[in-house]
């Protein structure tokens, strides 16, 4: 299960998981003009954590969502 909200400065995915009996707290997905942040709270500690993506750094985690083990460099097209 998901949720998508529109704010003022940002578009928020909430994912929820429901998979199973060890159930992992929700995942909070911020999109923002310059950067997405992923958050979830720390069961260990019961604070959040946080990681920031630059747009380049998301580019690349969706390009290699797809692509085999290995070391890449994506490069403009000079077409």
């Amino acid at each position: 299960m998901f949720t998508i909200e529109h704010e003022f400065d940002a578009t928020v995915v909430t994912l929820v998981d429901e998979a199973g009996p060890h159930l992992t707290e929700d995942v909070v997905i911020s999109a923002f003009d310059d950067c997405v942040t992923v958050t979830q709270v720390d069961i260990r500690t019961d604070m959040p954590v946080t990681i920031t993506l630059s747009l380049s750094q998301l580019r690349d985690l969706s390009m290699a969502l797809d692509l085999p083990e290995g070391s890449y460099r994506l490069r403009k097209d000079e077409t």
